[in-house]
């Protein structure tokens, strides 16, 4: 009964660790798009006329912004993963 018990833990500490990872790893995703669309957003404000230009580097902060929480969500989901 012991042994199940301390299988029964382990597989639980286990699942647990595996979502936190497959968080990390989502997020990490998440944050490596918005950043992809924030290098794209500049590069297309380098070359467009002032009203588009405004336009293109205000969604390049919004991505920079979006890509800076999934940082952290991600870092978070790490640290809690290694406890």
């Amino acid at each position: 009964m012991k042994k199940l018990l301390i299988a029964l833990a382990a597989f639980a500490a286990f699942g647990i660790a595996s979502a936190q990872v497959g968080t990390a790893v989502k997020e990490t995703g998440k944050a490596t798009a918005e950043t992809a669309k924030q290098g794209g957003d500049n590069a297309k404000a380098m070359v467009a006329k002032e009203p588009a230009k405004t336009m293109d580097k205000a969604q390049a902060k919004v991505h920079k912004a979006k890509a800076k929480k999934h940082r952290a969500k991600a870092k978070a989901a790490m640290k809690e993963a290694t406890k």
